[in-house]
């Protein structure tokens, strides 16, 4: 994935040519062109790999490494001491050092097994940098409280930021989000910052190098931005959009925000940030709103066609007029048989047959439920008028 996204760069950026690219990188031509056609390479199956010789050590050196929370900074153990301690105490389970050392690394990150660092102040340059994280709080949806995952992107010149509630923090409302936010900010940021947020990332590696969702990788290329991500449990590297998202919930969401729909919630959402544009941040002299005037001439201009976010699947309608999609039913107004696109955006279904979008409903995120329109049942009730009194998409 990482070589298709270098060959569309170089292709837009470098060499310029098919056969450039193909000799510059040392692939084939034939390589080069499906690069060019599509972002995402076909799908391929690896295998998972057993880790026979570090499995049975794992439960020994998490308790060595969880007791060292509780021991002085200087008598921790290194990894090193563990490798030790394994050929002295566990000698019929040998394992390389180097494998030894590469699971401690990994568990002294995740369990906070650090030293204390100096942080430094940080300037940016206007269009160069923003940073995404996701925040939560409550909410009224027509009555009900719900908790809310809302999606921001600050900027961190001008101190603009995007915000956007969805119902659950998927991978669809994670990209989703991100093109409403370009579109928000008027261009791309040169460079994004994240959090390990498992939408994105796949496998914590070493440093900040990270093994990466396919989807994500391709929505990177086609709308060719950097990305970076934060060392485990760093939260001040990304400390612009922490502190946004926790100055947004207690000014605009305080008290608790109540709408009929999440379409109304993001409407009072997006009005509060533009009020929020008004703001003179501490230490600056203009508002936020002006340093996003002057900023929006140093970003990258929009691309004319998005990122193709929904997925796709192709039910068959059953005999009481729906398809299913995931676990859940949707009525649709076709015969009994056909098979349909269904298309799931992240607040949305989709269904499409012969070219045209025939129903659109809001995506269900329960289980096994069933959503029904009433106008998709008219034809059929027109024949069977005594099934009107107890019909379901009544209720």
């Amino acid at each position: 994935m990482e070589l298709f996204e270098q060959i569309r760069r170089e292709f837009e950026h470098g060499v310029g040519t098919i056969k450039g690219v193909a000799r510059k990188l040392g692939v084939h031509r034939r390589q080069v062109r499906d690069a060019l056609a599509n972002a995402m390479p076909r799908e391929r199956k690896y295998p998972v790999r057993d880790r026979p010789r570090l499995d049975p050590l794992t439960s020994f050196i998490d308790a060595i490494l969880v007791g060292d929370q509780k021991a002085p900074r200087k008598q921790r153990h290194t990894a090193r001491r563990i490798f030790n301690r394994i050929l002295a105490e566990l000698p019929n389970t040998p394992a390389a050092e180097s494998t030894v050392r590469q699971y401690v690394r990994e568990r002294k990150l995740a369990l906070g097994l650090k030293h204390a660092e100096t942080f430094i102040p940080q300037s940016y340059p206007w269009g160069r940098e923003a940073q995404v994280d996701w925040f939560e709080a409550t909410v009224e949806i027509d009555g009900e409280p719900q908790k809310a995952y809302l999606f921001c992107m600050r900027s961190m010149a001008s101190g603009g930021a995007f915000h956007r509630a969805f119902p659950h923090a998927s991978q669809l409302a994670f990209l989703e989000a991100h093109e409403a936010a370009f579109h928000y900010f008027g261009g791309l940021f040169a460079l994004l910052r994240y959090d390990n947020l498992r939408r994105a990332v796949q496998k914590i590696l070493r440093g900040h190098q990270r093994e990466e969702t396919a989807r994500f990788i391709g929505f990177r290329s086609h709308w060719d931005f950097e990305s970076e991500f934060c060392n485990p449990g760093e939260g001040h590297e990304k400390g612009g959009v922490e502190g946004e998202g926790g100055y947004f919930r207690r000014n605009y969401l305080t008290p608790v925000p109540k709408a009929k729909s999440w379409e109304e919630l993001n409407q009072m959402i997006a009005a509060a940030s533009k009020q929020d544009e008004q703001r003179i941040m501490e230490g600056r002299t203009q508002t936020i709103g002006a340093g996003m005037i002057i900023e929006a001439e140093h970003l990258r201009p929009l691309l004319t066609e998005g990122f193709d976010l929904a997925a796709i699947t192709f039910p068959t309608v059953n005999g009481q007029g729906c398809v299913k999609v995931s676990t859940n039913l949707y009525s649709v107004p076709l015969r009994q048989g056909l098979e349909v696109q269904a298309r799931t955006h992240a607040g949305t279904i989709e269904i499409w047959h012969g070219g045209e979008c025939v129903a659109r409903h809001e995506r269900c995120f329960g289980r096994y439920q069933r959503v029904l329109d009433l106008e998709h049942y008219l034809d059929a009730l027109v024949g069977k008028p005594g099934a009107l009194a107890g019909s379901t998409p009544l209720e």
